[in-house]
């Protein structure tokens, strides 16, 4: 067990939560999506015949494809006010679910364009796609950034991803970025609807050329920065619990990274042949002006090797991310409920949440308790409350029930809740919270699972 300084909370503060923005981006992208269609519908005159009608629906289609190909990049972008604000959890499900919209709009595009031209044209289908990709201006690189495109799409398929490594899946996704680049010339060269349009054009600069901006501030100049500023080290390795062990990371000015207990940054230890991935971890303690930790769970060949991090080995980091913080609480009481070593972000949350606190810890056995007695000690000085659900000696689980939680703790409905644990506990804990009459913007939690 690693030590980490204990400090009071502040005053609770209730009702200051501040309000999420999402419903305002959401707005936004729509409104830009009923833009794409309006530009559509003022360069569309009359449709005659199956041709016309499948050309202008292939139009229609590749328009708001490539806009959301920049929005799907847009937030790939890793903006503080989404990651920070609105949560990383909810960007991701944001950004998968706009990238099977892209998908869908690029298969729609690029079969309905093929078939309209070949009616037009009196030519076979195959005749016509190779006329196109071959002869037209830009193509041959479109016809790349949808083969990459695609690509892209099927690794990211649930039933793919849980074949594959992270690590695959991590680069194959970063490829995004080179399809986008490679379509972008075709849609000015032969879009009917920027050619002598010079407002469009400049608005499709505007959004490509922005999105581009965001990409190298937030994903490549702002962790470079971070980096070459706090200089970040393995201080040490500490082993909490069978398979789980702790990274301390030291480093300087550390204050200036506006860290909040809750959050997490995504890792990169430049040592033991992990520089190849960068990976989520939850900091599991309060930052500290010289101090970061975080506590991981061998699962995986990454996660694995952590445990043998050697002192000295250079760490480079990007964040804060997540909006699993105080920032979200609308009451003086508040219930975690942690499984496993998703209690990582939550201790951290136990230690520094205001007002009256209980952590419900949930795990197979004893044995499993990561954390354990910093929790323990942290429930004393503070006078919270912490329960664990356990297995049976059957192994029968806990009763984690609608009916269990308002039995044990009464007045639920006015609590805040904070989730952490695997999707399936987290999904199952949610249902029964609100079948216990909390009230959904109570209920707290970040999930990764796309």
């Amino acid at each position: 067990m690693t030590t980490v300084e204990t400090r009071r909370a502040a005053p609770p503060l209730p009702g200051t939560a501040r309000r999420s923005p999402a419903g305002p981006v959401l707005a936004l992208l729509w409104a830009g999506a009923a833009a794409v269609v309006a530009l559509w519908w003022a360069d569309t005159g009359s449709v005659v015949g199956a041709a016309g009608w499948l050309t202008d629906a292939g139009r229609i289609a590749g328009l708001l494809c490539g806009y959301a190909c920049a929005v799907l990049v847009g937030l790939m972008a890793r903006v503080p006010l989404l990651e920070r604000r609105i949560g990383s959890d909810r960007v991701a499900r944001w950004h998968a679910m706009a990238g099977r919209y892209t998908i869908c709009l690029l298969v729609a595009h690029v079969v309905l364009i093929l078939a309209g031209y070949a009616a037009q044209d009196r030519a076979s289908l195959w005749h016509e796609t190779v006329t196109v990709v071959l002869d037209y201006p830009e193509m041959l690189k479109a016809t790349a950034g949808t083969v990459i495109l695609f690509a892209v799409g099927i690794t990211s398929a649930r039933a793919v991803r849980r074949r594959t490594s992270y690590e695959f899946w991590y680069y194959v996704h970063l490829l995004t970025y080179a399809a986008v680049f490679l379509s972008f010339g075709h849609q000015l060269a032969i879009g009917n609807d920027f050619n002598g349009k010079p407002v469009a054009t400049a608005a499709w600069y505007a959004l490509y050329l922005g999105v581009a901006a965001l990409v190298l501030w937030y994903r490549i100049l702002a962790p470079v920065r971070l980096n070459l500023r706090h200089q970040l080290r393995v201080e040490s390795v500490h082993r909490e619990a069978p398979g789980v062990y702790s990274v301390v990371v030291r480093g300087q000015h550390l204050e200036e990274m506006d860290a909040r207990s809750g959050q997490f940054f995504r890792w990169r230890f430049l040592g033991e042949g992990l520089g190849w991935t960068s990976t989520p971890y939850s900091l599991s303690a309060p930052p500290r002006p010289d101090l970061l930790r975080v506590t991981v769970k061998a699962l995986g060949g990454h996660s694995t090797a952590v445990a043998l991090l050697k002192p000295g080995t250079r760490v480079w980091a990007e964040g804060p991310y997540g909006s699993l913080t105080a920032d979200r609480a609308t009451s003086h009481r508040s219930l975690l409920i942690a499984a496993g070593v998703g209690v990582t972000p939550l201790r951290a949350l136990f230690e520094t949440l205001p007002g009256e606190v209980t952590l419900l810890y949930r795990a197979r056995s004893s044995e499993d308790l990561a954390l354990g007695g910093e929790l323990e000690a942290i429930a004393r000085w503070r006078g919270a409350r912490v329960l664990y659900a356990l297995n049976g000696p059957g192994g029968e689980r806990p009763d984690i029930s609608a009916e269990s939680l308002r039995a044990n703790f009464p007045g639920l409905a006015g609590h805040d809740v904070y989730i952490c644990g695997p999707h399936g506990f987290a999904q199952n804990v949610y249902e029964a919270l609100r079948g216990a009459g909390v009230p959904d913007r109570r209920i707290h939690h970040e999930s990764f699972e796309l």
